[in-house]
């Protein structure tokens, strides 16, 4: 029998039902993977993974697409020649300021030039593992249906945000809100990059590809991994908001499917511990610290050469049998994992 993904052992358990098992296979970087009641995780099992009251009601929506990620590096054209060669994406455009780019026909994403961010200021946003501050995830933009703008901005408004319109007058409509630490996102219809990527890219790199060509194709989002102050307030926010699917809360962190576009792990302080809030260094608020992407096609050890091979130094991310993953540092410095898993 072939190898589970997470999502397909996530539906097999019947998401929420089987905790003991699954933590260590699915959670093993929470801070509960060692047990409860222990200094990382002080409470008991029952008490950390206590829901909360729901930040709002639900608006009944649905995430249909992954429209892009918006990224703020220091060089964009190098960024996208990286990401040409070693990855499979795809240039859609260029113009002088930021590179857009497909990620096979499912996801884009955009590189955005801006001077670097100091230190301080970027602690909490998007900074890579890396520990640069010229590497930054700076928004996402989910597709959602049903769609209509007025409705819409209605329902945003009545859950207390604040939607700004950022349309392109040519069908595409979308509202900007901040999630609970600030984040922003953007929820649009179908009419954006999700609708470009039905042709094909003809973008021409400026920049000369890093090295040759590794022959992968980006076939699925694993996950987001996504610090916040209060992870149990984060995720109410997006699974009431957007309708993503709540799966197994760890203690520390909960990962919600974002319908059939991918996962995202939300890790932080858990509001129902006495502490929450006295020791800070670990509750990332706001924060995309790397993301996930499936390849194909996958050997573990064969990918860890090609890594290699082109100079980069890929680090294991490894969990049993089931997720088998390398970390690498792209050119700014942003932390980007590779995994076997295809969806």
């Amino acid at each position: 029998m072939s190898a589970l993904s997470r999502r397909q052992l996530l539906q097999s358990l019947g998401l929420a039902a089987a905790a003991a098992p699954f933590a260590s296979l699915a959670f093993g970087q929470g801070r509960c993977r060692d047990g409860y009641g222990t200094t990382g995780c002080p409470l008991s099992k029952d008490a950390a993974t206590a829901p909360i009251t729901p930040v709002f009601a639900p608006t009944g929506w649905k995430t249909v697409a992954f429209d892009h990620v918006a990224f703020r590096v220091a060089d964009y054209k190098k960024e996208a020649a990286f990401y040409v060669a070693l990855m499979g994406w795809k240039l859609r455009s260029d113009d002088g300021t930021k590179a857009i780019m497909a990620i096979a026909d499912w996801g884009s994403a955009v590189f955005r030039s801006a001077p670097a961010e100091p230190a301080a200021a970027a602690a909490g946003r998007g900074r890579g593992r890396g520990g640069a501050a010229n590497a930054v995830v700076e928004s996402f933009c989910f597709a959602i249906e049903p769609w209509n703008a007025k409705t819409v901005q209605s329902e945003l408004t009545k859950r207390g945000l604040t939607p700004v319109a950022d349309n392109d007058g040519r069908g595409f409509e979308s509202f900007r809100v901040s999630d609970p630490d600030g984040f922003q996102l953007q929820i649009g219809n179908a009419n954006g990059l999700v609708r470009a990527r039905k042709s094909a890219p003809t973008g021409a790199l400026s920049e000369p590809p890093p090295f040759e060509s590794t022959g992968w194709k980006t076939v699925w989002l694993d996950h987001f991994s996504f610090g916040a102050t209060n992870y149990k307030e984060s995720a109410s926010f997006y699974t009431n908001l957007l309708g993503w699917k709540e799966t197994y809360d760890e203690g520390s962190q909960h990962e919600l499917m974002i319908g059939e576009v991918g996962d995202i792990i939300i890790r932080g302080g858990n509001p129902l511990d006495p502490g929450f809030g006295q020791n800070n260094r670990r509750e990332r608020a706001g924060r995309i610290d790397h993301i996930s992407f499936g390849i194909q096609p996958w050997d573990t050890d064969g990918v860890k050469a090609e890594l290699e091979k082109r100079g980069l130094k890929p680090r294991p991310d490894m969990v049993g049998n089931d997720f088998k993953s390398w970390h690498v540092l792209d050119p700014d410095g942003w932390d980007l994992q590779i995994s076997n898993q295809t969806k």
